[in-house]
């Protein structure tokens, strides 16, 4: 049992002080000490490792304002763009939507 342990180093280290005097005193109890850190640390269950919290809309709210507004404003686009450019232009500018949001969130993973 790991009190009766401790118990028995305390007694040691009581009775080596007595018998060594108080000059080692200090020695003594950091030597307890050190064991019964020792001691805990080996009977001590160890804590789970928990993986880190991916970023959540809570902590970072614009990932989901920036898809509302880039369909938003992604009718616009499209048809001036296709009235300018014709479909190069439509290409163009949903590449660019995308590339904006998919930026975004690749950002956020790191």
């Amino acid at each position: 049992m790991a009190t009766e342990d401790v118990r028995k180093d305390l007694r040691a280290a009581v009775a080596a002080r007595q018998e060594l005097g108080p000059e080692y005193e200090a020695e003594i109890i950091e030597g307890f000490l050190e064991r019964l850190d020792a001691q805990r640390r080996a009977t001590a269950v160890p804590e789970p490792v928990q993986p880190p919290a991916h970023p959540s809309r809570e902590k970072d709210p614009g990932g989901l304002a920036l898809a509302i507004v880039s369909m938003g404003v992604a009718v616009p686009i499209t048809a001036i763009s296709a009235n300018m450019a014709g479909v190069t232009g439509v290409v163009v500018s949903w590449v660019g939507l995308v590339g904006i949001n998919l930026a975004r969130n690749l950002g956020r993973r790191r």
